[in-house]
């Protein structure tokens, strides 16, 4: 079908883990003055609302439902055999992108997608819920929670395409993300002037890794040296200042998990300022991308009738800890560096060395001035802000600002009426928010309810219940928030929003009629929605079962060189034990890699250099590395074999050429359950992206004949426990 010139070309710009309060139009205290602009000559929306958690988010977004309803109670890493935690969406579902396409527009998705399940990721597919077969025309960017921004694993279309060869200095993720949006953009318009289109534009950034140049971060240089609680309270005078927080409210205190700034020894508040530092100047860059992208509209001449939408999946992130971190799987996968550590790396956090994520304060400073944050149904993890820019349509109503209650379940009806398409055959759950935008009042009646990791809450027309429940699994969080860490023990809690915009008063004793109503209407939600049953017990149950919905685990893994890399998710999980072997003709001169995958951050690799067979284990930025002659020349058949400690760290790793015993050595540390949480590429006879040691450069591929790397592993049973808590956090 195709469309009229009169529709309006659509670009939603889904912003990563950017909390309520870290946009400059919210009150932060970063510079972004591509989407203040867009908040100036458009709307911002202060109670508008998503999931708490990033797939869930997507998930609504782009089905206009809400996300248990369609399997994505969590996260597509942990399918489930639970309708409401299946982690797939189902098949046939109308999305967005379908649906805008099928009505005569093109569509185009950018970046993050993190709604395939792990087991469809690798190059067999299936591919029906890839973004192409969501109904996107074309995709360039990442399928899972995150990416190193120096060097991310990239996907196009239906295939991976790895890391781009260019050095970090001379690449930025979000950078190459506005490139290929503006691109796709240019060149449809090009071919087909009068055809609308739909950008999906989804960054990482803000998401950790906070990696970027020093001329972004050095820009912040002191500006956060007085600490998070001074920070936060800056940012809550200039919200009211603005209005987009009204005049009344409460700023809710500091928990007594987040530690008093003027309790910490200097080095920590150096440490940690240099942390926020970085992120805000990785906000900086994010903005002046989008600002590019609507740069780009304006030069095509089609920006007056554009429907911009700025949000973010969540609140801020706390996942770095308390004390923040450079490298943050070490909260998963144990190790993690020391203060003194992180102190003398300070000036290096952002660059490509680290994948670094800031200490929590700043994360309860970013959601300002709500209690909590991402993963957390309180709204300091649900509530964000939300930017609307329609200059042919809202033009009069620039610069004002909205407080109708809005979810991420409204977007697709909302995006569907201004483009002139009937949704009263669709199946949604939101409503469309055309009207709000054009200044009227909305009156009907409005329940949304909320849950995730065991958090729940329930909203009703300015009433909006909330649990004290404390997620578990979740490492030093789970230990120090306080609250109920059982479903039985849970208190709700009661919130008239209409006079409490920060869900700072409990009025549960003054009005417990409407909190048992409140509840009543949750599990009628919770029913009807497939919420039920809850996740009970740890992540370890959840990542058991998941196992168990997936089937006998594969153990045997042929590899050949001169193919593609190998997504994590479709390889061998080497934790239990493997034994790898290598057929290849060696003359003694031979260098290069067999095999490896990762980077320095998290990664192996076995490579022949000098003589020698190298193994090199990078677990949490830390390097492990053993080496062994080699005796013989020839064709030879190199084994070697990882068996893990079954009471304590580490394993032994010995090796063998031809049946000789080559020696076997002890590792103090043992061979994580997984590298990444996106997933790193295993590649066969080169390496990609960031190198695994210092010791080679990439690709370092190998100069001998290789003919085939042959990976045996033993059925996964101890890593689950990890990788349940590396999903939790990677998402």
């Amino acid at each position: 079908m195709r469309s009229t010139p009169s529709r309006p070309n659509i670009v939603v710009v889904l912003l990563d883990d950017c909390g309520f309060a870290q946009l400059g139009c919210f009150g932060a205290a970063f510079e972004t003055p591509a989407t203040d602009a867009l908040a100036r000559e458009g709307l911002r929306f202060n109670r508008f609302h998503v999931t708490a958690l990033c797939s869930p988010s997507r998930a609504s977004l782009l089905t206009g439902r809400n996300h248990h309803a369609v399997g994505m109670g969590l996260f597509p890493e942990t399918p489930t055999d639970r309708p409401g935690y299946s982690g797939r969406l189902p098949e046939g579902i109308p999305t967005l992108p379908s649906t805008l396409r099928d009505h005569g527009y093109s569509t185009f998705a950018v970046g993050k997608w993190h709604l395939t399940p792990r087991d469809e990721r690798s190059a067999a597919g299936p591919f029906q819920r890839w973004p192409l077969g969501l109904g996107f025309d074309r995709y360039y960017g990442f399928l899972g929670s995150e990416a190193n921004m120096w060097a991310p694993t990239l996907t196009v279309d239906n295939h991976h395409i790895g890391t781009p060869e260019r050095l970090p200095g001379e690449y930025h993720l979000t950078e190459d993300l506005a490139d290929q949006a503006i691109r796709m953009i240019r060149d449809q318009q090009q071919a087909d002037p009068q055809r609308p289109f739909f950008m999906y534009f989804a960054p990482s950034a803000p998401h950790a890794p906070h990696h970027v140049a020093p001329e972004w971060s050095d820009a912040y240089r002191g500006r956060f040296d007085d600490g998070w609680e001074a920070l936060r309270e800056r940012v809550f005078r200039d919200q009211v200042r603005s209005g987009v927080v009204p005049p009344g409210t409460r700023l809710t205190p500091r928990p007594s998990w987040v530690a008093p700034w003027d309790e910490l020894g200097a080095d920590e508040r150096r440490l940690y300022a240099r942390m926020h530092e970085v992120f805000g100047g990785l906000v900086t860059h994010t903005d002046q991308q989008i600002g590019r992208l609507v740069s780009a509209l304006d030069d095509l001449g089609v920006r007056d009738n554009t429907i911009i939408m700025v949000l973010s999946d969540n609140g801020a992130s706390a996942e770095g800890g308390p004390h923040g971190t450079l490298n943050e799987t070490g909260f998963a996968l144990g190790g993690d560096q020391t203060l003194d550590e992180m102190v003398g790396h300070a000036d290096t956090i952002g660059g490509p060395d680290w994948y670094n994520h800031y200490a929590w304060g700043w994360a309860w400073a970013g959601n300002t001035p709500f209690h909590l944050w991402k993963r957390y149904t309180w709204l300091g993890g649900t509530r964000v802000p939300f930017i609307v820019s329609w200059p042919r349509e809202l033009r009069q109503h620039g610069g004002e600002i909205r407080s109708e209650f809005g979810h991420i379940v409204d977007l697709m009806p909302t995006i569907c009426e201004a483009a002139g398409i009937d949704t009263s055959e669709l199946t949604v759950d939101g409503r469309s928010m055309v009207a709000s935008m054009r200044g009227e009042r909305l009156t009907e009646s409005r329940t949304q309810y909320f849950e995730m990791l065991g958090t729940r809450s329930i909203y009703r027309d300015d009433w909006k219940a909330t649990t004290n429940h404390v997620i578990t699994g979740a490492g030093v969080e789970s230990e120090l928030l306080e609250g109920s860490k059982s479903y039985d023990g849970d208190t709700w809690h009661l919130f008239d929003l209409s006079t409490d915009f920060s869900e700072a008063v409990d009025v549960a004793a003054d009005h417990p009629e409407i909190l048992e109503e409140l509840r009543d209407i949750w599990w009628e939600q919770a029913e009807r929605d497939q919420v039920l049953p809850m996740i009970e017990g740890s992540f370890t149950d959840l990542i058991a079962e998941a196992s168990r919905a997936a089937g006998p685990a594969r153990t045997t893994f042929s590899y050949q060189p001169a193919t593609g890399p190998v997504h994590e998710y479709g390889g061998p999980v080497l934790s239990p034990g493997f034994t790898l072997t290598a057929h290849l003709k060696y003359s003694g001169a031979e260098s290069g890699i067999l095999c490896a995958q990762g980077d320095w951050n998290n990664g192996w690799a076995l490579f022949f250099e000098g003589g020698h067979a190298h193994f090199v284990l990078s677990r949490v930025s830390r390097e492990h590395h053993v080496s062994w002659p080699l005796p013989r020349r020839g064709a030879i058949r190199l084994e070697l074999t990882y068996r893990p400690h079954a009471q304590r760290p580490g394993g032994t790793l010995s090796a063998e050429a031809d049946g000789a015993a080559l020696g076997e050595v002890e590792l103090a540390v043992g061979i994580p359950p997984l590298w990444h949480y996106y997933g790193a590429n295993l590649c066969i006879g080169y390496d990609e992206g960031l190198p695994v040691s210092r010791r080679y450069e990439v690709p370092f591929t190998f100069t001998g004949d290789l003919e085939q790397i042959v990976i045996n592993t033993k059925t996964p049973g101890e890593h689950v426990e990890a990788f349940s808590e590396a999903a939790v956090r990677g998402d």
